[in-house]
């Protein structure tokens, strides 16, 4: 064979194999590029989720993970938030450029890189490089004011303090940024505006109702943008609230008020119990800070806490704080050995003071008096009128400043009222200080001269109001938006 043309064929394959070379790499580059500007720019139309699912495969190989990030659950999910996350691209929400935080796991990380979203990460408690960053719930580990784009996923509905999650996550976020969060809760309006109290820096720019991934069941996707650079959570101090209509659409479910004086009021108001339309039946408590039951006049732990409250109350698995306000002495010492419940051992009044406190019979309650080996308390100023039974000094406090002190509009906040006709004073002093907007629902037994059980026919003249008076007082509360209950 003449050597010259071996010579001139290996030139001419090894030139051809340089110009594929050549034109693969530039078709590579091409194609990196068009995936950039459909991903930058408004022609998502041109790139959908489809497109991401075909060079999945390759670009989770590039990934090293856990052989959980492989599996086709795993890459279902990718899929699923890539589409998502793909109509935020096209509207500008999100960028390429974009310092992007995923609150929900990797696999909204991964979603977001695949779309060209290149500082998109993940936190978990674990790190898990390139992916996953450690944090916590409580502390995100990211400077204020530093992140363009915040996805929380499901995040609120799974954290034990979602609380926290919100208030880092709006830290976190530049001012003008933007959280996206899925919800299976703010279905109701009282759901949403609870959620918007804890995120008080920022404003909901829209809400829609999507498909789970399973598409078996709906979510509700949340868009908010961050309008002030830092945060204020509750407005406990002001004087002045608006109870919103969120409060106003629940009490057209209340159960109706007893118009009519019962003839044997210890036995109609006690059944009446079995009618009560609770808050947590009627809307998603999620989104609270805290949870906190106030029993203002709560006598003996068994009474109402131990008795109603936490055998009977739907706390929909939360658990509450408990305050104890009880003046009479000879109940406090059970307390003692009561976890989770706070005793106040004072009288709720209108201002701080000392008063007389008379302890003797409430008509319709002698068997609960007889049970307790105590009659009921009431307490009377200094210069009170005449007193019947057993008088001691107790000291009282400003119970409206408390509770203003003690709770913000974030927290969820339930009060049994029992106080032997200081219900007159306390409630307007709740209303003129604005701390009425702090109580989510109210049980209120109202005292009036009412039908006494011994004497047919006979009024008890231990109070001087009458049912009409107390049925005003009902309908004033839930008239301004208090979903309130006729307690026995």
């Amino acid at each position: 064979m003449d050597p010259s043309r071996c010579s001139c064929s290996a030139r001419a394959l090894l030139n051809r194999a340089l110009l594929l070379a050549v034109a693969a790499l530039a078709l590579r580059l091409l194609y990196g590029a068009f995936l950039a500007v459909s991903a930058g720019a408004n022609a998502w139309s041109l790139y959908p989720a489809t497109a991401v699912a075909a060079t999945a495969a390759r670009r989770t190989a590039d990934v090293p993970s856990p052989e959980a990030w492989r599996t086709r659950q795993w890459r279902r999910a990718v899929e699923y938030h890539a589409a998502l996350l793909a109509d935020h691209l096209a509207q500008g929400i999100l960028a390429p450029a974009s310092r992007a935080v995923c609150l929900g796991g990797a696999q909204e990380a991964l979603a977001m890189r695949e779309l060209g979203v290149a500082a998109a990460v993940a936190v978990h408690k674990k790190r898990s490089p390139p992916l996953v960053v450690a944090g916590h719930d409580t502390r995100l580990p990211f400077n204020t004011n530093s992140v363009d784009f915040v996805f929380a996923g499901r995040a609120l509905d799974t954290a034990k303090r979602p609380a926290d999650l919100a208030t880092e996550a709006a830290r976190i976020l530049k001012p003008q940024a933007h959280l996206v969060l899925l919800t299976s809760s703010a279905t109701d309006a009282y759901s949403l505006r609870s959620l918007q109290a804890l995120l008080p820096a920022l404003r909901l720019l829209r809400s829609r109702q999507i498909n789970a991934q399973d598409d078996a069941s709906t979510l509700r996707e949340l868009v908010f943008q961050k309008i002030t650079s830092s945060s204020t959570g509750g407005t406990s101090g002001n004087n002045n609230c608006s109870i919103g209509d969120h409060k106003l659409q629940l009490l057209k479910h209340a159960e109706p008020l007893i118009q009519e004086e019962p003839l044997k009021p210890w036995i109609t108001l006690k059944r009446n119990i079995n009618n009560i339309r609770y808050l947590p039946a009627l809307a998603d408590i999620s989104f609270k800070r805290r949870y906190v039951y106030i029993d203002v006049g709560a006598r003996s732990y068994g009474s109402s806490i131990g008795g109603w409250f936490r055998k009977h109350y739907p706390k929909q698995n939360h658990t509450f704080q408990v305050y104890a306000i009880e003046a009479d002495p000879a109940f406090h010492s059970e307390y003692a050995a009561k976890k989770g419940v706070t005793l106040l051992p004072y009288a709720a009044w209108v201002k701080n003071d000392t008063l007389k406190f008379e302890i003797n019979g409430d008509p319709g309650k002698e068997d609960e008096a007889k049970a307790n080996g105590r009659g009921m308390g009431r307490i009377r100023p200094a210069a009170g009128n005449r007193m019947s039974g057993e008088v001691r000094s107790v000291p009282a406090f400003d119970f409206a400043e408390w509770l203003k002190q003690t709770v913000t509009e974030e927290d969820y906040v339930v009060m049994k009222m029992d106080v032997e006709g200081t219900e007159f004073d306390l409630i307007p002093r709740l209303f003129d200080t604005g701390a009425i907007c702090l109580v989510d629902e109210l049980f209120l037994e109202c005292h009036y001269n009412r039908w006494q059980k011994c004497c047919p026919g006979e009024r008890s003249p231990k109070y001087e109001n009458t049912y009409e008076e107390c049925l005003d007082l009902f309908s004033s509360l839930r008239e301004s938006g208090v979903l309130v209950h006729q307690w026995w």
